[in-house]
């Protein structure tokens, strides 16, 4: 079990199960009213510690810098959501349904709170018999009466290091009397989570395109050249027949566009990624305490009826 002395190593400091997973923050312990001993650790679960559940602490053990809890990470996690007062105080019914959840006999709790001899509950190792209900009204713990005279009673709540569940008004971090209050307030701490925002890839594939080149071609055409007979060429004329029928032929020739086509590397092409960092607004909500003092006048009057 866990004392008062080790409470303040108890509080934001890892929770872990018997298996040593990791189950949350430890943030708000719970002490018993009629024994004044703590009872209940509140841890903070979930993601950036949304959830709280409820543990029993009567069985737990700090180890190193941690507390271990004899319950599964997903039992604790698993425990049902309850409600607890202004003052920060868990009622006997809510308290039922948690020893109902972690399967604790009720009877067995009972018989821990032990009576003195005139039918008093008895204070807890150390601790003053006017610790009250846990809700900073000071009713006298020592009694039998009121609600408590029927059973075990609820939890008062010790506070946490840096939560926003207000201490007992009057107490310190263990319980005991102080002159002064702890103001608390929720920091927002904001962070980041890489997720798949899209794919891309290269696709090749083949189109076909009409190109037009223009190339200069030639062809051969037949001129016919008439020249006189002179002196020159009189010989080379007359070696022929004086008369009769005759042939002479020239081949012709022309250009033609030939097109042959070939493959040829043009480029490469590649994919790579570059980050653009841009600034994204996150709003939310986190509550404050304020504490301010309030003063009361008396009238003359009665100051002097109370100087009487």
């Amino acid at each position: 079990m866990i004392t008062r002395e080790e409470i303040a190593n108890v509080l934001d400091h890892p929770v872990y199960d018997g298996d040593g997973n990791k189950i949350g923050e430890a943030k708000h312990v719970f002490f018993d009213d009629m024994t004044g001993r703590p009872e209940w650790v509140s841890v903070k679960t979930g993601m950036f510690g949304s959830n709280e559940s409820f543990v029993p602490i009567r069985d737990a053990a700090l180890v190193q810098d941690h507390l271990e809890v004899p319950y599964a990470k997903d039992q604790v996690k698993g425990a049902p959501n309850v409600d607890v007062d202004a003052g920060g105080h868990l009622s006997e019914t809510e308290e039922h349904r948690l020893y109902d959840y972690y399967g604790i006999n009720w009877d067995s709790v009972l018989s821990e709170a032990e009576r003195t001899d005139d039918g008093r509950w008895a204070a807890g190792p150390g601790e003053n018999a006017d610790m009250g209900t846990g809700t900073g009204t000071g009713t006298d713990m020592g009694t039998a009466g009121t609600h408590l005279g029927t059973g075990m009673g609820s939890a008062g709540l010790a506070g946490t290091a840096g939560g926003t569940t207000e201490y007992e008004e009057g107490t310190d971090r263990t319980g005991l009397r102080d002159d002064a209050m702890t103001r608390s307030e929720e920091r927002m701490h904001v962070g980041v989570e890489r997720r798949e925002s899209g794919r891309a890839r290269l696709r090749k594939y083949v189109v076909t395109e009409e190109v037009q080149q223009t190339v200069p071609v030639s062809h051969e055409e037949v001129r016919v050249e008439r020249e006189p007979i002179t002196d020159a060429n009189r010989d080379e004329a007359l070696s022929g027949p004086e008369i009769g029928e005759a042939e002479h032929e020239v081949t012709l020739h022309e250009e033609r566009p030939v097109v042959e086509t070939e493959t040829v590397p043009v480029e490469r092409v590649r994919m790579t990624t570059e980050e653009h960092v841009e600034d994204e607004t996150v709003r939310g909500q986190v509550r404050k305490e304020r504490i301010e003092a309030e003063t009361e006048s008396f009238p003359d009057d009665e100051t002097r009826r109370g100087r009487e």
